[in-house]
């Protein structure tokens, strides 16, 4: 499968577990409390205190994911005041969360890229746009179709697996900063 490679790195990495003992579900949909928990185990799972939001629960499998990556900057919440953990997440808010992940870490990148490339390009939502523009530039994010970015559309496992993935392998830390 064209994800093959990707899932295994992460499972073996220990960023990614399966769905179960024998399971990975790579056509599932990623939650949002998925995809902290993710960021979360690649920093070897902090304690922190973040925000508290109303519709995070204390001892779910995502709870001190949230707090981390809220008290980090990687994840503000919605505009309701929620965060809503079991939301699929989308293409785009997944480049948010990725982008904000890569400042806090310090990581050198390159700019945000122009996407008047792809004819959905107005579909990007404003407070994604930079985000969703660096993922591009940064090769992180690739169209559907070749000239559609899909920004609202949710995605699975095995696309969430494969854009971490290329995340890593292209993460630069400058010699300036800070570790």
């Amino acid at each position: 499968d064209w994800f093959y490679t990707a899932v295994y790195t992460l499972y073996e990495t220990g960023m990614m577990d399966g769905v179960d003992e024998t399971h990975f579900a790579p056509q599932v949909l990623l939650t949002r409390g998925m995809a902290v928990t993710i960021l979360h185990r690649l920093e070897d799972s902090p304690a922190a205190e973040g925000a508290s939001f109303p519709d995070v629960a204390a001892g779910e499998y995502y709870t001190d994911g949230v707090a981390w990556a809220s008290a980090n900057g990687v994840v503000v919440g919605c505009d309701d005041g929620g965060y809503h953990p079991d939301d699929p997440v989308t293409r785009e808010q997944m480049a948010l969360i990725l982008y904000r992940y890569a400042q806090f870490k310090g990581y050198a990148w390159e700019a945000p890229a122009a996407l008047d490339a792809f004819e959905d390009a107005d579909e990007v939502s404003g407070y994604a746009a930079e985000a969703v523009g660096w993922a591009v530039a940064n090769e992180l994010m690739e169209g559907v179709g070749g000239d559609r970015l899909a920004p609202t559309a949710t995605a699975t496992r095995a696309e969430i697996a494969a854009l971490l993935s290329r995340f890593l392998s292209r993460a630069y830390v400058p010699e300036t900063a800070e570790k």
